[in-house]
């Protein structure tokens, strides 16, 4: 009975609640879930293909660690009702398995791994410049992307605080009409450098506020060691790899100059680069640190390839090659290896080089026939130091670009990839483990794979497009309306009660503004007259005093008369011998004749 009695109170209790929800109270607020099939929309189409050819012919695994591990429809295991309910085991767990399902084993090799760990399989665009993506820069977390254009433009993008329109946060032109040729994100992660086509490198905060910006050298100076800055356009810079506080730009001017951030008046010092054809100058277009920051590396526009030590006094290179890329061609790129071993150079005379500096003669790899369109465009390694990639121009207007990816040891193509211009810039962030790359239409392409990579494209998709208002937030707004009373507006309130409030009413009270004090009766010397006499009204009452035009003149000089007699100043030599003068004494006679 006391169980009957217990079930019908409890199913009393679920129908209240039921009614209650249904009426209303008490309900739960949804929580939105992710879709799991986010990323899908972004999947690449596959234009993938992979150039070297396999030993094992039957069946080679796809790009993108996804692809590998999706199993095919004729894969899956039939289902049976006599089996155990629950989760079904891994389809491949060991090569047995594989064996009993009749496939044969495949023994991937390692390089079919790392082939197949490419973060290529989704991409997302970034589309806000109008002309080409000349200059990209990731900060050291991945968190954000400088972008710099030919349309004058700097941008900033952070991928956690972007929303489904993928726009960046802050736009500005940091150096009016000229294109921007680099950018370089500290060590730190906490400024940046923007070199343009001007002469000055600016320097700017993590939010894009400008912090410096570097003089210019005299231009009518022959001697570049004796100029406080760069003469001519700048091409790259480059980072200390230790030191946050070192930079060192190069320009066309025939110098590399080493910076210390917190001097903008003069670099440190002044790296000359001589050629040995006539004139002795010729262009820097780009430089570089190694690792360990003892080496400074630039390439310049004869063809030249120079390496300086940091330690030595810079007056000639310690080592050299002449005609290590085309001559009269801009190299784009030069980047150290992990081990600082190997140096990489990208030129515009379409090929990539790769150079071993404990033999520094001749390169260790080329590859040729890339074309180029734009100087700036690099070549970069791998986060795991095996591969290279850099990025070949369509062949035809219109056309697609390629993104190569080379092995390291001699650059022979492993995999090529489409895209849907020419490719400028590209970078491969080892924490995030993306590849971001600036296309010559203005957009900017990350390639990303759901798997493999972290936060970076992941994270706006992650959020979704905004919520939409629906009827039941609509209503609760119009039920429950928002009331404000009148003391609880700043222009009602009283004075907050708290720790300090008599001392401020006390100074408040003294302040006539705020205490709004009527204007006093007037005392002192403009008491009953003219208000606030200034000083420049008593200079020109002074001067209205002056009564000298309305007097006589003759009036004013025999004033003076009676005290020149008394002390003369001018005649006064004049008293001891001047004779006196003696009239003839006249008649009256002939003073009467006169006179009638």
């Amino acid at each position: 009975m006391v169980a009957i009695k217990v079930k019908t109170h409890c199913s009393t209790l679920t129908t209240l609640s039921t009614s209650f929800t249904s009426a209303g109270f008490g309900k739960k607020t949804k929580q939105r879930q992710l879709d799991p099939k986010r990323f899908d929309k972004n999947r690449r189409e596959e234009h993938i293909t992979s150039i070297e050819a396999q030993p094992h012919t039957e069946k080679q695994p796809q790009a993108g660690p996804s692809a590998s591990s999706k199993p095919s429809i004729a894969e899956e295991p039939e289902f049976d009702p006599e089996d155990d309910y629950g989760p079904p085991p891994p389809l491949h767990t060991d090569g047995k398995a594989a064996e009993e399902q009749g496939e044969p084993e495949f023994e991937g090799d390692d390089e079919d791994e790392d082939l197949s760990d490419f973060p290529v399989t989704h991409e997302l665009i970034l589309k806000d410049h109008t002309k080409v993506v000349s200059a990209l820069a990731l900060d050291p977390p991945g968190a954000r992307i400088i972008s710099g254009s030919h349309d004058y433009d700097c941008k900033l993008w952070d991928f956690g605080g972007m929303d489904h329109r993928l726009k960046p946060f802050k736009t500005w032109e940091p150096a009016g009409s000229y294109y921007i040729h680099d950018l370089k994100f500290s060590n730190d992660g906490q400024q940046f450098l923007v070199i343009s086509g001007t002469t000055q490198a600016k320097l700017y905060s993590r939010d894009g506020e400008e912090a410096a910006t570097y003089v210019k050298g005299d231009p009518y100076i022959r001697d570049m060691k004796n100029t406080s800055g760069h003469v001519a356009e700048l091409t790259s810079c480059a980072w200390h790899p230790r030191d946050s506080q070192t930079f060192i730009t190069s320009s066309m001017d025939s110098t590399i100059r080493i910076w210390d951030v917190e001097d903008r008046r003069k670099q440190k010092t002044v790296i000359v680069v001589k050629s040995k054809e006539r004139g002795a100058r010729t262009k820097v277009t780009t430089c570089g640190y190694s690792p360990d920051g003892n080496l400074i590396g630039g390439v310049c526009f004869d063809g030249a390839f120079h390496m300086w030590q940091t330690k030595s006094n810079f007056v000639r290179p310690n080592m050299s090659i002449e005609g290590a890329h085309g001559k009269g061609t801009e190299t784009g790129s030069l980047i150290f290896s992990v081990d600082g071993r190997t140096v990489l150079t990208r030129g515009m005379d379409d090929t990539v080089k790769l150079w071993d500096l404990r033999a520094f003669k001749k390169p260790l790899a080329v590859h040729s026939n890339l074309g180029t369109l734009y100087p700036t465009t690099n070549a970069i390694f791998s986060p795991d130091d095996k591969f290279v990639v850099t990025g070949a121009s369509a062949s035809s207007k219109g056309g697609r670009g390629r993104l190569l990816f080379l092995k390291k040891d001699n650059l022979e193509p492993v995999k090529e990839l489409e895209v849907d211009t020419t490719p400028v810039k590209v970078l491969w962030h080892s924490k995030i483990n993306q590849i971001v790359t600036g296309l010559a239409n203005g957009q900017i392409c990350v390639l990303y794979s759901p798997h493999t990579s972290l936060n970076g494209a992941k994270l706006p998709l992650s959020k979704g497009p905004p919520r939409k208002a629906t009827i039941e937030d609509m209503s609760d707004a119009v039920s429950a309306p928002t009331i404000i009373t009148p003391h609880a507006l700043p222009m009602f309130r009283d004075g907050e009660v708290g720790r300090g409030s008599k001392r401020k009413r006390e100074k408040d009270r003294m302040d006539p503004r705020k205490s709004r004090r009527p204007e006093l009766p007037v005392t002192g010397p403009g008491k009953g007259g003219r208000v606030g006499a200034s000083a420049t009204q008593h200079v020109v009452q002074n001067l209205v005093r002056d009564t000298t035009r309305d007097e006589d003149p003759r009036e004013a000089l025999l004033r003076h008369a009676a005290n020149g007699e008394e002390e003369p100043v001018w005649t006064a030599a004049w008293r001891a011998n001047q004779p006196k003068p003696v009239f003839a004494e006249v008649e009256e006679d002939e003073e009467k004749e006169e006179a009638s």
